[in-house]
């Protein structure tokens, strides 16, 4: 399972970078691209702190200057990469609290999903984003980094 979900992260981090790279090419980024890919980097932060049992330091909708994506970006993936390293038992219980304060438990390999698939969801909506405001968004199709 560590491979599958190391897997997983690594194109996880292509596609983030490649998205930050992308934006530093720009006059201007959209402002929905703005929020959107801040709220990207905020969630895999809080499921991150979740997993360790600490508290977090964004707010779900907190919004970043691009100046700070990179370095958050790379927070995040260090820090998922250590919990999947350090973990040895994938089908574990997590319990959590949501930011609403609802409290909930579901299984690691769940959580580590959840952060892979809620950042492929916010970044189709980023491109997205770009397509109408007139910027190529480029190639983040899975198959396409496999190749």
């Amino acid at each position: 399972m560590n491979t599958l979900f190391n897997q997983l992260f690594d194109y996880n981090f292509y596609c983030n970078k490649n998205l930050i790279e992308k934006c530093k090419e720009l006059k201007e980024v959209p402002e929905k691209a703005v929020s959107l890919f801040s709220h990207v980097l905020n969630a895999h932060h809080i499921w991150n702190m979740r997993l360790l049992g600490k508290e977090h330091k964004y707010d779900v909708w907190q919004i970043h200057p691009l100046e700070t994506w990179e370095d958050i970006h790379y927070e995040n993936q260090r820090t998922t990469f250590e919990i999947i390293t350090n973990s040895d038992d994938f089908q574990k219980r997590v319990d959590y609290e949501t930011t609403e304060g609802r409290v909930f438990a579901n299984e690691l390999k769940d959580i580590l999903f959840h952060i892979i698939n809620h950042s492929t969801h916010h970044r189709g909506q980023v491109l997205a984003d770009f397509r109408t405001n007139d910027v190529e968004p480029g190639n983040l199709d899975y198959i396409s980094y496999k190749r």
